[in-house]
């Protein structure tokens, strides 16, 4: 059977069946079917494990910022908490790093990975994470979960003794990943979007397709709404009616989401560049330069809570709790205070990127989600709307997958009337993420993991851009 993609001039007509029938043949073949099968049992044990494994991280970081000052006397964690905190972390993956396999796991400063990781890397991957997420680093659970997620498939692969081949490799790396992923972000649906984009599935061609059409289905949302609305007259479209009000979008929200999806594109890449310089530094001596980026993160929460008066756990988290408080209640934040906490948790990212064990998502989540509230004032704008563009924004340009972040930021708001700003901030940021010049790569560091025939291909959207 012929390539279609080696037949330019090959009617459309005849391209379709062409692929029906490879499709056919694929899901007909044992070796797919098997593969399929055990997929869809490992989900159980792998969900498993990465469940508990959340729960740990939820019960240290209570113990750490909760438990533990409560028991000393304090009601909330005084300002200098994170300094002793950190320090540890530091010590802490910086002996991880230099003695067990796989280097603690992937530096967040790479982007997401998808597989990549070896059974004998997973115990460095889990006290990495460990040690980095309850001690105060500002990065989430994702990149970790990911790791955890492939690699235990690839475990229980050998252990079955199903038989390997690079194209089961890759599928239950993917799939283990999924399973993990799908628990911190509790849809099954984000996992998959989000694993399919960082795979790289269809390569460059994917984007190339997939912009246009996701720009004109937002740029349509936003012309049948506002028609509608301005013209009174109504037309048939497959739509449900929540039983709560919905912000209204207009001609503000839309100027101010393409400035604002630019600026934001432009700040967070040069966030991901000093993580990237960042990782060079401690690649040259991981145990004492890991150690001291995580103080100088902890300096930053430190500094944050004196200036503030409010809790350094605002910049020493994910950011998930915080990004919660803030759409919960926005009004309760100052100007000062998220000026503060913006320079701050920049900085205290961009050195946790580069030394810590984490992932990117939650962090950069909430800084565009505090930038959205910042400058919610502004004529024309608002604070969902901001809220949902600043998210949209930021995520897009540290990930680079504009469709993951656009179904994320749904989900997270829960709300289909920002889904057309979201869309046209999404695209926005990674036409000019795209556009800019592109990083170093990020260093190895730490001891490989040995190289093992059911290892599946590490495939980073950060590297291969910034490579």
């Amino acid at each position: 059977m012929r390539d279609p993609d080696s037949q330019p001039d090959a009617p459309a007509g005849k391209r379709q069946p062409e692929e029906a029938d490879r499709l056919r043949e694929l899901l007909r073949s044992p070796g797919y079917l098997k593969a399929l099968a055990f997929c869809a049992l490992i989900g159980v044990p792998v969900s498993l494990v990465a469940f508990f494994f959340l729960v740990a991280l939820h019960q240290l970081n209570h113990l750490m910022w909760a438990d533990l000052p409560e028991a000393l006397g304090w009601e909330a964690p005084p300002w200098w908490w994170p300094l002793p905190l950190l320090l540890a972390a530091g010590v802490a993956v910086g002996l991880v790093v230099t003695h067990l396999p796989g280097g603690g796991g992937h530096i967040p400063a790479g982007g997401l990975h998808a597989g990549g990781g070896t059974a004998r890397a997973l115990p460095g991957v889990m006290l990495a994470a460990l040690a980095s997420l309850p001690l105060g680093a500002t990065l989430g659970p994702e990149a970790p979960l990911i790791a955890l997620g492939g690699g235990l498939a690839l475990l229980l692969s050998e252990l079955a003794r199903v038989p390997v081949t690079a194209q089961s490799t890759v599928l239950l790396g993917t799939a283990g990943a999924a399973a993990a992923i799908s628990v911190i972000f509790g849809s099954p649906l984000i996992a998959a979007v989000m694993l399919m984009e960082v795979a790289g599935v269809g390569g460059s061609r994917l984007f190339v397709v997939m912009l246009p059409a996701l720009l004109s289905s937002g740029v349509g949302a936003l012309v049948f709404t506002g028609f509608g609305r301005w013209t009174g007259l109504k037309g048939d479209s497959l739509s449900m009616k929540l039983g709560v009000p919905l912000p209204r979008l207009d001609t503000g929200d839309v100027v101010w989401s393409v400035l604002m999806a630019a600026a934001i594109a432009v700040a967070v890449h040069l966030i991901l560049a000093g993580g990237r310089f960042t990782a060079l530094f401690v690649s040259r001596r991981p145990l004492a330069h890991t150690t001291a980026c995580a103080l100088a993160a902890g300096v930053c929460a430190a500094v944050y809570a004196l200036t503030t008066g409010r809790s350094p756990a605002d910049v020493a988290s994910s950011g998930q709790a915080t990004l919660s408080r803030l759409a919960a209640d926005p009004h309760a934040w100052g100007v000062g205070a998220l000026i503060a906490v913006l320079l701050c948790t920049g900085v205290a990212y961009t050195l946790c990127l580069g030394s810590l064990r984490g992932g990117p998502v939650f962090p950069t989540l909430f800084l565009g989600g505090a930038v959205g509230v910042l400058i919610a004032p502004l004529p024309g704008l608002g604070v969902v709307p901001g809220l949902a563009v600043g998210m949209a924004a930021a995520l897009t340009s540290a990930l680079r997958l504009p469709v993951s972040s656009v179904v994320l930021v749904v989900l997270l708001l829960d709300s289909a009337a920002m889904v057309p700003v979201i869309i046209l901030a999404s695209v926005v940021a990674f036409v000019t993420t795209q556009l800019l010049p592109p990083g170093r790569a990020v260093p190895a560091v730490g001891k490989p993991a040995e190289p093992s025939t059911a290892r599946s291909p590490a495939v980073g959207k950060a590297d291969s851009d910034a490579g």
